[in-house]
């Protein structure tokens, strides 16, 4: 049998084992968007339960929450946090009303479960109610965008990661493949020798400077607005609540949070989730730049560049037997995409702020943690499906390079710029090699040639 619940817009029958309440049954009746749920993202949720544990320890330590309340607050939010009720987060994550419907479902699923705690019935609010106790001394303004922050750092260590792995897989490839020479390129025309071992390290090396930038990134959001209530002047929060309760959620999530120095400005601020996003879309262009170099490297067999070889990992085509196509690195740049995309939408919600509030935070609170979950996860398949499986065709490279009109670049201190270029046009109007034009024009000695045009002399410290 369901039971009712009231707000100011009248009565609404709630499922009666619902922990949920009416807040959370209208959004679900108002926001029918995207289809994903809050809980989808249950570092989110996680984030959200530690906010309001330290919430309700700041508010009993100020005197202001009746201790017997706030325990049983604190203890739903332990279980929260563990695993529990993640069904009962029902709230689209695109929303009107700034984060509202968030908040409140956070409320009002820790005020059921507690309630459950203390001996009381689900909706028997005036026990332990989602307003004025689960939700005191805050403003969704403060609580939801703290909330957002925690969960940013969570999902920070998961991409960090899910990198860290990679660029491992990246590193561990170059050492494999150093001895492999093949030849370099720019503007996808031959440039000099290098090392497939090289290629991987540099790949490697890029990525392995984004690790740095999502952590310095994601350490913007150690500044938080709680004690800023509506729009920053603090409003029905006691003094010194700011300060503590910024101490209660550092020691309670060891990260260390400090109180927002100015919090009308932070509360309007989204600044910190634009350099997050930023970092991510950095990452992004990373990693789809790599999938193209894959996808060009491993083209043919018989008419691409087919210098390395990508594990196959399903029949390529519906017509065309015996292809096979390099998908992983296709569903990498794919995502990557995605990425870039919802990085112009976190751009644009910022950009719309007005005035005290930016409303548009649900959407930047959206897009920021499906970035992460799917960049995280192309990073594994990229690494399990494509990195470590690949090979290469040490042969073919060896005979691209000494078949190349580039190694003539070798010759310019030898022979000087002019004569280089003149031996280089005549080789690609002739089909002739460098080498064998050099000799036959008795430019340097077999033994001089072999010395300067030794690939593995070319390929550099």
């Amino acid at each position: 049998m369901d039971r009712i619940e009231t707000d100011l817009i009248g009565d609404l029958p709630i499922p009666s084992d619902a922990y949920y309440g009416i807040h959370t049954q209208r959004a679900v009746h108002n926001f029918q968007i995207t289809g994903i749920k809050l809980t989808s993202f249950p570092e989110f949720i996680k984030a959200l339960a530690y906010v309001k544990w330290a919430a309700a320890e700041t508010n009993c330590r100020l005197g202001v929450l009746d201790k017997r309340i706030a325990e049983a607050i604190i203890e739903a939010c332990k279980k929260l946090i563990g695993g529990e009720y993640q069904d009962q987060f029902l709230s689209d994550m695109l929303q009107g009303g700034a984060g509202t419907s968030t908040n409140m479902n956070i409320n009002e699923v820790v005020a059921n479960i507690a309630l459950e705690m203390m001996g009381h019935n689900k909706g028997e609010y005036q026990y332990c109610s989602p307003y004025d106790h689960v939700n005191l001394s805050q403003s969704t303004n403060d609580a939801y965008p703290t909330g957002v922050k925690l969960g940013i750092l969570f999902y920070n260590q998961n991409i960090v990661q899910s990198l860290s792995e990679l660029v491992g897989s990246l590193k561990k490839k170059g050492q494999e493949l150093a001895h492999v020479i093949t030849m370099g390129r720019t503007h996808l025309q031959d440039a000099i020798p290098l090392t497939l071992g090289q290629v991987f390290d540099a790949y490697a090396a890029t990525l392995d400077k984004e690790i740095d930038s999502l952590n310095q990134s994601a350490n913007q959001s150690l500044e938080i607005n709680m004690g800023a209530t509506a729009v920053g002047t603090g409003l029905n929060a006691v003094p010194g609540y700011a300060k503590l309760c910024a101490e209660n959620l550092s020691k309670i999530t060891k990260f260390d949070f400090t109180p927002a120095t100015n919090l009308v400005e932070a509360t309007s601020s989204t600044s910190s989730f634009v350099a997050y996003s930023s970092a991510l879309k950095k990452l992004s262009t990373k990693l789809s730049k790599m999938a193209n170099d894959l996808r060009l490297l491993t083209s043919g067999p018989r008419c691409g560049f087919y210098e390395i070889n990508l594990p196959p990992m399903q029949a390529g085509s519906s017509i065309m037997p015996g292809k096979v196509n390099p998908v992983i690195p296709e569903v990498v740049s794919q995502t990557c995409f995605k990425v870039i995309a919802n990085d112009f939408a976190v751009t644009m919600a910022a950009e719309a702020g007005q005035l005290q509030l930016n409303v548009m935070e649900p959407v930047i609170t959206y897009t920021l943690f499906e970035s992460v979950k799917l960049l995280s996860n192309a990073m594994v398949c990229f690494r399990k499906n494509c990195i470590d499986g690949i090979t290469a065709n040490e042969e073919h490279c060896k005979n691209l390079v000494m078949n190349s009109i580039g190694i003539v670049t070798a010759l310019n201190p030898y022979i000087g710029y002019e004569n280089s270029t003149a031996i280089a046009k005549e080789a690609l109007e002739t089909g002739q090699s460098v080498y064998s034009l050099i000799l036959k024009k008795n430019v340097l000695s077999k033994e001089e040639l072999d010395r300067i045009l030794n690939p593995e002399n070319m390929i550099g410290a």
